[in-house]
């Protein structure tokens, strides 16, 4: 085994990687080998969370006048390395538009800096922005921020780089070789690589030098995930070194992680379904049982992370997530391999004192797929002049696209040439088959269309309805 992981060593210090990256990736590489297959979290070895403070308790009790000093002690930092290859993209998925406002184009990135400006300007805070970039997200991320005007941060780094690994091949645990494409044999070590890359960038220091004693952490696909004064007194209020936002669990969540209390420490456990073992997931499954799921958005105490970075040199102790894969994600028969990954949120069990807060689901807007896209580009929802994606009760119309015709970006823009149907009268939409939309299309109930096996079209104006196209006359 120390001659294979070895030879992953060798090939991430021939690419020019760091001590601390290295050390990282040996943390994933020996649990893999010296652990079962997965480690299980039993059902009888934690507690469900159900008695979580919500935001609507918290906002009746924060002094909102002086709110906006624990806001001022405050960092905003984005994970933005992800490349959209589930939607086809070939650059960051922060580059990618998702409506308008006032006739512009606005791309997640854009909207980001939008609410950090306005933030900036309506409450007088210096809130600095850190991207946490990819080697192939950075250049062109860097150079939306570069023509931003608006946006000016000259003493706190605007990003920081994320650590990238070898893809493992599963017949032989070598890092695998892809003569056709090398960049393939590389892979990111999924978001807990926040941590290691924290830690060697120096950005806590820095921060902490320039007074900041909170960081708030989201995804960049998340544009519910906006700055807040109430959550950073509320935060600062407690006391606590590390919160969780979390939210309801509803049917569509019953496979995501979710929130628990480990019995034998009594600390927070963020439970992902690859740890829970086979005849638990009913219980886990069980949004009564377990009502509560992990958004993602995290905040902590800058000095407490500091001081648990440095007990683990910078390698906090992260389970271990094994994604199988082909070394080739879009060609099925290439070589198989095995992507070792960690997620931010597990961290949370490190830390004595670690809490959740319940928020509502403007808070939690991710788009990881196109349907999610289709959704944020309706008529549901508003983007205001402070960039907020506002929408009356954030209770959505369940959208299945057919995926041969609709995953990858290209495909779903040609389909919607002038942008997506009304679903301001609708409770789902399904679509079967190759259809492309007119202008001013309007979706109702549960609007279908079937499959023909052949090209369609929605003409413009019509509506969708459970039985395909309305016809012209009622019988």
């Amino acid at each position: 085994m120390a001659d294979e992981f070895e030879r992953s060593a060798h090939k991430m210090r021939d690419a020019g990687m760091s001590d601390t990256a290295i050390a990282q990736f040996r943390h994933l590489y020996d649990v893999w080998r010296n652990e079962d297959d997965t480690s299980w979290v039993r059902e009888e070895d934690v507690e469900p969370i159900t008695d979580i403070p919500s935001f609507h308790d918290v906002y009746e009790t924060i002094n909102h006048d002086k709110a906006v000093d624990a806001f001022s002690k405050t960092a905003f930092l984005k994970l933005n390395g992800g490349l959209g290859t589930s939607m086809g993209l070939d650059c960051a998925k922060s580059l990618l538009p998702v409506r308008r406002h006032k006739a512009k184009p606005m791309r997640f990135i854009d909207i980001i800096l939008g609410q950090v400006i306005t933030t900036r300007e309506r409450l007088g805070v210096a809130l600095p922005l850190t991207l946490m970039n990819s080697f192939r997200t950075a250049q062109d991320t860097m150079a939306v921020l570069a023509k931003n005007r608006h946006f000016i941060q000259d003493d706190i780094p605007v990003e920081i780089i994320q650590h990238v690994e070898p893809k493992i091949d599963e017949a032989t645990g070598e890092p695998v070789s892809w003569p056709q494409d090398p960049s393939l044999e590389w892979c990111p070590p999924g978001h807990g690589d926040l941590y290691s890359t924290l830690y060697e960038s120096g950005l806590l220091d820095i921060l902490e030098e320039h007074g900041f004693k909170y960081l708030f952490i989201s995804n960049s696909d998340n544009l519910g995930a906006r700055p807040s004064r109430t959550l950073a007194q509320h935060f600062e209020n407690t006391g606590a070194p590390f919160m969780i936002e979390v939210a309801q669990r509803t049917e569509a969540d019953r496979k995501g992680g979710h929130i628990v209390r480990d019995k034998s420490t009594g600390r927070l456990m963020l439970r992902e379904m690859t740890q829970v073992h086979p005849n638990d997931r009913a219980a886990a499954m069980d949004i009564h049982a377990h009502p509560y799921f992990n958004t993602n958005n995290i905040w902590v105490r800058i000095d407490a992370l500091r001081r648990k970075l440095e007990d683990f040199h910078g390698v906090l102790p992260l389970p271990v997530i094994r994604n199988h894969k082909t070394v080739d994600p879009t060609d099925p028969a290439s070589t198989p391999v095995l992507q070792l990954e960690t997620a931010m949120g597990s961290a949370v069990s490190l830390f004595n004192g670690a809490i959740c807060v319940e928020v509502d689901r403007m808070r939690f807007l991710p788009v990881k797929t196109t349907d999610d896209l289709f959704i944020m580009r309706s008529d549901r929802f508003h983007l205001t002049d402070s960039y907020e994606m506002e929408d009356g009760d954030y209770h959505f119309p369940t959208v299945t696209l057919d995926e041969r015709f609709y995953k990858n970006i290209h495909d779903f823009d040609e389909r919607f040439p002038y942008g997506v149907p009304s679903i301001a009268a609708a409770a789902s939409f399904t679509v079967a088959g190759d259809w492309t939309f007119g202008r001013n299309v309007s979706l109702f109930g549960h609007a279908v269309l079937e499959d023909t096996g052949k090209p369609n079209y929605v003409p413009n104006g019509e509506y969708v309805g459970p039985q395909g196209i309305e016809p012209d006359e009622w019988m």
